[in-house]
């Protein structure tokens, strides 16, 4: 994918936006799709901005259904937003028509574009330096997750399979085991067992759904705080954005891959495991901005599930991380031999401390239930 826009023009034509193009500004936020910012003064002289987005086609194989539940979702957002009194402009996303009514447009080198508004006086972050920012996350996809309580599941596809299936994903892992194909088994030996050793763990969530006792909703599925757009003057989460895993799956699965990453002490990658650890102080200040918004949209089981959720989506991000190791790092991108084996290796040292900080965890969403007059 091209880091700039040679056609700029006739994707703004496409869309039936006219004008002259004052900039082209990329956004290096994301790692899959090619981002842009452009401004247009219109005819009338007023200055317009869009976000004008490539499709990674590679990694997102079904595009157009794709597409489809992102206009469903947000959509359905919008009116959310209107019906509290919010601006729909700042508060959700919106994909532009182009002309020929498709919500996106393919262009002469087969290349899938997409238009949306632009979110002005906001911008995001992209590391969690704070209590109150990781909180103020937390609020922004609650409140995503509670605006979309009743959304109709029927329209939703599910346009990756089995994305957070941890059966699935540990017989991929038990499978990069057995073939070891990179022949790098012998270097981690300790991880595999530990991994292996969680096998039933793997199951819960999974069994959980077929037994009807936890509902399917519609996730996000990239619950990373770049994903949320804060504004510039309160510094509030005001706009959940990249809704491209947005489909069927568990609330669970939201809000353990936020903490996941946002209750670590250290980087994804950090060689030096004494500087990994896993805070109950960020867990809190999660806790408590996310079920200010959506707790009272979630079912008790799904409360009592989400201490257990942090664990279950780091393992599961562990064992992704050693099955790329032992396949020969084909999927996570790497920057030198062992990366993915260091990923693995945080993601399973803050497994252990959940595990030793279980009854902590469970006993602070049981404090902010409380504190919040939430039934559990």
């Amino acid at each position: 994918m091209d880091d700039i826009i040679t056609n700029a023009g006739e994707i703004l034509a496409a869309y039936g936006i006219t004008g002259e193009i004052e900039e082209i500004k990329r956004i290096c936020d994301g790692h899959i799709n090619n981002t842009f910012k452009v401004e247009v003064k219109d005819g009338s002289g007023k200055l317009r901005r869009y976000l004008i987005q490539e499709l990674n086609t590679s990694v997102f194989k079904d595009p157009v259904n794709l597409m489809n539940n992102l206009i469903g979702v947000t959509a359905y957002l919008r009116k959310e937003v209107e019906k509290n009194g919010g601006d729909v402009d700042r508060e959700s996303l919106y994909a532009y028509p182009a002309k020929d009514g498709k919500p996106y447009y393919i262009d002469n080198d087969g290349r899938f574009w997409r238009c949306f508004n632009y979110i002005y006086g906001a911008h995001s972050e992209q590391r969690v330096t704070s209590p109150e920012l990781f909180r103020k996350a937390a609020k922004a996809f609650g409140k995503f997750q509670c605006m979309l309580a009743d959304y109709p599941m029927e329209g939703l596809v599910e346009t990756i399979p089995n994305f957070h299936n941890t059966v699935s994903r540990f017989a991929d892992f038990k499978a990069a085991v057995e073939n070891n194909i990179s022949g790098r088994a012998d270097t981690c030996r300790e991880e595999i067992a530990f991994a292996l050793a969680r096998e039933k763990d793997c199951s819960v969530f999974v069994d959980l759904i077929e037994s009807g006792d936890l509902p399917l909703r519609v996730t996000h599925n990239d619950t990373k705080l770049n994903n949320v757009m804060f504004d510039d003057e309160t510094g509030d989460g005001i706009c959940v954005i990249d809704l491209d895993t947005v489909m069927p799956g568990l609330s669970l699965y939201d809000f353990g891959d936020s903490i996941r990453y946002g209750a670590s002490t250290a980087a994804e990658d950090e060689k030096d495991l004494d500087k990994v650890h896993f805070s109950l102080e960020y867990f809190r200040a999660y806790a408590e901005g996310y079920l200010s918004e959506a707790g009272s949209s979630l079912t008790k089981k799904e409360i009592e599930c989400l201490a257990y959720s942090g664990k279950l989506m780091t393992l599961e991000c562990g064992m992704r991380f050693l099955g790329d190791y032992l396949n020969g790092d084909v999927y996570f991108k790497t920057e030198y031999p062992k990366h993915n084996l260091v990923r693995c290796r945080t993601q399973f040292k803050l497994v252990k401390e959940m595990e030793e900080k279980m009854a902590e965890t469970q006993k602070i969403i049981e404090e902010v239930c409380d504190k919040l007059g939430i039934e559990k």
